[in-house]
């Protein structure tokens, strides 16, 4: 005789709290995968909804930036760059990896007080959207680098000021830069969140930190620039993940400046360790961060 008493079922699902330090369970996250895809093409379309220009700011802003850096820096700063190469490729190449990184840690840095409604009345693995910030801002960073092949393209089959700028074979690298920057972006997006629970005011310290880490990351300058002006705080901006980050990808896209393996090694070790100290304090503070926020 089966029992009716639904105490008796078996369970289809049993929630209960993380032990572990670095808890990063692929099975839950594939379970909610349609949930995560929700969340993705809710940051795609809704950004830019009601607004006039709408997607076309995925356009303006990097151009426009590397306008301006083209201007003040290259023009009025004389920063030079390799000869054969228009600075304002250069300069859009650097805006380029930059915008992913940093859309990736402002996005992911406000998940726990920008999600509070929705953290405190449904369960899923709340993971699940920083990384979907993370994979909606590809959408972005794939539209930037079409608007960075269309302007190389026309500097070099229309223009002889790109002789020198040339894609390396190492461009192959490119899925690998993009990793380490997700990973770097989600790891210190996680790290601010968690600690926004408690210091609000940190909120307004990010964009700022933000502006001041770019000018560190040699976005509008060579770092060999750097390197040879202010050569005893160069190892400053040297060991900067993003950086290295940056400088690979002029290289592997234009063939401006080197880039070696224990760089790549290095830059792999530190978003690696960032994004599981992200995690570590984001699975602490999602235990108990509804009392605090």
């Amino acid at each position: 005789m089966n029992s009716s008493n639904p105490t008796d079922l078996p369970w289809l699902y049993t929630i209960s709290p993380k032990r572990k330090l670095i808890d990063l369970n692929f099975k839950e996250i594939w379970r909610y995968k349609d949930l995560l895809f929700l969340f993705v093409k809710r940051d795609i379309v809704t950004v830019y909804k009601q607004t006039i220009l709408g997607p076309l700011w995925y356009f303006i802003q990097p151009l426009f930036t590397s306008i301006i850096f083209t201007v003040i820096f290259n023009n009025l700063a004389a920063i030079p760059v390799k000869p054969g190469v228009p600075a304002f490729l250069f300069n859009l190449a650097g805006i380029t990896a930059w915008n992913y990184f940093k859309e990736c840690l402002t996005g992911t840095s406000d998940t726990f007080t920008k999600n509070q409604a929705i953290f405190g009345k449904v369960y899923f693995p709340r993971v699940i959207i920083p990384m979907s910030i993370v994979v909606s801002n590809l959408v972005k960073f794939a539209i930037q680098i079409l608007v960075f092949i269309g302007f190389y393209v026309y500097y070099a089959g229309f223009t002889n000021s790109a002789y020198a700028a040339r894609p390396e074979i190492s461009l192959l690298l490119l899925p690998v830069l993009v990793l380490i920057m997700g990973l770097l972006g989600l790891g210190f997006g996680m790290l601010i969140s968690s600690m926004t629970t408690k210091y609000r005011d940190l909120t307004f310290l990010v964009t700022f930190g933000v502006q001041l880490l770019m000018y560190g990351s040699a976005v509008m300058y060579p770092l060999s620039f750097f390197e040879e002006k202010l050569p005893s705080v160069s190892w400053l901006v040297a060991y900067n993940p993003m950086t290295i980050v940056i400088e690979a990808f002029r290289h592997i896209t234009l063939g401006v400046g080197e880039i070696s393996v224990s760089q790549l090694l290095y830059i792999g070790i530190v978003s690696v360790l960032v994004f599981l100290l992200g995690l570590i304090v984001f699975n602490s503070t999602e235990k108990k961060f509804i009392d605090t926020v």
